[in-house]
C-alpha cells in the first residue's frame, strides 16, 4: 500500500516537532539533529521535516511504496505522465536507504517515488552532492540526466559527475 509522503524545510526544527508533535498526537519515529520524521497510519502519511540551510517551506512530494514492483509501476506512471524521470537506485538520503525516482509536476514541484530498503546513519552519502544538492537529497530535475551504466553509483547534472 501507498503511503503519501510530505518533507518540510523548517527554519526551527525544535519548534516544528513540538508543534508537529501535538498536531499528530505522536512523536517523531525518526529524531535527529536536523531531521524528523512520522510514520503516521491516520492519516497514512511520512511526514518529514529537516533544517539543512534550505529555504522553508514545502521541500518536495511523494509516495513511499511497499516493494520494487511498486516503484517499477509508479515509474512507469511517471514515464507518462511525462517530465523527466531520474531513477536512484541504492541511495542514501534521510537516514535511510532506498530506491527512487524523481520527477517534477508542470508546475516545478518535485516528486519523489521511493522504496526504502534500510536505514543509515547519515541524513545523505557523502557522494550525495553527485546526484542531489546535498542538503534535501533532492535532485534538481530539470538539470538532470537518467543514468546510463546501471552500475554507476548516482544519476548526475548533466554538466558533471558521471
Amino acid at each position: 500500500m501507498n503511503r503519501f509522503h510530505v518533507h518540510l524545510n523548517v527554519a526551527d526544527l525544535d519548534a516544528s516537532i513540538a508543534f508537529y508533535t501535538e498536531l499528530f498526537a505522536a512523536k517523531p519515529t525518526v529524531r535527529k539533529d536536523d531531521y524528523a520524521k512520522w510514520i503516521l497510519e491516520d492519516p497514512r502519511v511520512n511526514f518529514a521535516i529537516s533544517n539543512t540551510g534550505r529555504a522553508p517551506g514545502v521541500d518536495h512530494l511523494g509516495l513511499q511504496v511497499d516493494s520494487s514492483e511498486e516503484l517499477a509501476t509508479l515509474g512507469k506512471r511517471l514515464e507518462a505522465a511525462g517530465g523527466t524521470v531520474v531513477p536512484e537506485e541504492a541511495t542514501v538520503c534521510c537516514y535511510a536507504q532506498s530506491d527512487k525516482n524523481w520527477t517534477e509536476d508542470p508546475q516545478g514541484t518535485r516528486w519523489e517515488t521511493f522504496h526504502t530498503f534500510g536505514d543509515a546513519t547519515t541524513y545523505h552519502a557523502p557522494d550525495a552532492a553527485c546526484a542531489t544538492d546535498g542538503a534535501a537529497c533532492t535532485p534538481g530535475v530539470a538539470s538532470m540526466k537518467p543514468k546510463i551504466d546501471k552500475g554507476a553509483s548516482c544519476c548526475s547534472p548533466a554538466s558533471a559527475c558521471c
